[in-house]
């Protein structure tokens, strides 16, 4: 018996959906591009919420921000649902590898009665912060304007409580339950975490959607994970205990390298379409970033001893640079 095997070439009868040819031309898109341009919702609302009547559902007008068109601020990572679960699912498998790694060979002994000390006092009411994190990043999703930063703040959200998860994990595995409870307990209160303590609650009653995407994503997070990730974890503890930490916490690293990504172009699309717009976000990121930096000292003491004010430093000038690399300025 003979097979013949042809190829038949079928030719599609569209490229793309109408609303994505209107803006790329009549040619195949991409998958980030169907997934996210223009699904925001504008038309036959049934009515306006009766918590806020003023406004629409879905309204611009919830920053102070203006921008012609909210899309621009595309995501650099083309993050959309199946491209952001399958990068995150890699570099959970890569942790997970991390974590039986340290167990299997009881890795987290090796740490010093003081390391482990040094490590739950900082790291444990960080929990708290990140679930913080976790709630703004949720309110831009609700109500910032444009599927194209609305999706990115949902993904930002999930991962914020996957940090809080991970921090669990890491307390549970060099400490025990107490050290959670510990942690709670400074987060309420101990002197030291009260300054990032209302940090956290202030922003959590900022309004203006941009002006929280600024305190949260670039002010808080943009010293918070450097401080603790890099000049804490992977630089002074790395040098008195190893790298055990640093596997715990490395996706905590990678995660803020690569968000930062995301972070710098929607502020420098953002300052970029306007004077107003740039003058605003200056404002902010300076007005945040005081308060920030005020807010993590102590923890930075905790964290560092001797070391915190050279650390504070070094944090604070590479968020100022990127600042000058997004177009925006910022005086702290």
């Amino acid at each position: 018996m003979q097979i013949d095997l042809q190829t038949v070439a079928l030719k599609p009868l569209r490229n793309t959906f109408k609303h994505i040819e209107k803006r790329f031309g009549d040619k195949v898109a991409t998958r980030y591009q169907e997934a996210t341009y223009d699904l925001q919702p504008t038309h036959n609302f049934h009515y306006k919420p009766t918590w806020d009547p003023e406004r629409e559902l879905h309204d611009v007008r919830r920053t102070k921000i203006v921008l012609k068109d909210w899309y621009v601020l595309k995501d650099p990572r083309q993050f959309y649902y199946g491209t952001y679960t399958q990068a995150r699912a890699r570099q959970q498998d890569a942790i997970e590898k991390s974590f039986d790694f340290i167990e299997e060979r009881g890795l987290e002994h090796s740490l010093s009665p003081e390391m482990k000390q040094v490590a739950l006092k900082t790291l444990m009411p960080l929990r708290h912060v990140a679930w913080g994190a976790n709630m703004n990043n949720c309110c831009m999703a609700a109500y910032a304007y444009g599927t194209a930063l609305n999706q990115a703040c949902t993904f930002a959200s999930f991962d914020q409580l996957g940090i809080a998860q991970y921090l669990t994990r890491l307390g549970l595995a060099i400490g025990d339950v107490e050290d959670l409870k510990a942690g709670k307990a400074d987060w309420e209160k101990d002197a030291n975490w009260q300054p990032l303590r209302q940090y956290v609650e202030k922003s959590l009653v900022t309004r203006d959607v941009m002006e929280l995407f600024v305190a949260q994503n670039f002010a808080l997070d943009g010293l918070l994970y450097p401080l603790i990730y890099k000049e804490s974890v992977d630089g002074v503890w790395a040098t008195k205990s190893g790298p055990v930490l640093g596997m715990m916490t490395v996706f905590m690293a990678d995660w803020q390298a690569e968000t930062a990504k995301w972070v710098d172009s929607v502020l420098k699309t953002t300052a970029a379409e306007s004077a107003e717009n740039k003058a605003l976000l200056s404002q902010w990121a300076t007005d945040w970033a005081k308060q920030a930096k005020a807010a993590l000292a102590p923890v930075a003491k905790i964290a560092l001893g001797t070391e915190a004010d050279a650390a504070m430093a070094d944090v604070a000038l590479a968020l100022q640079e990127r600042a000058k690399k997004i177009g925006i300025e910022l005086n702290f």
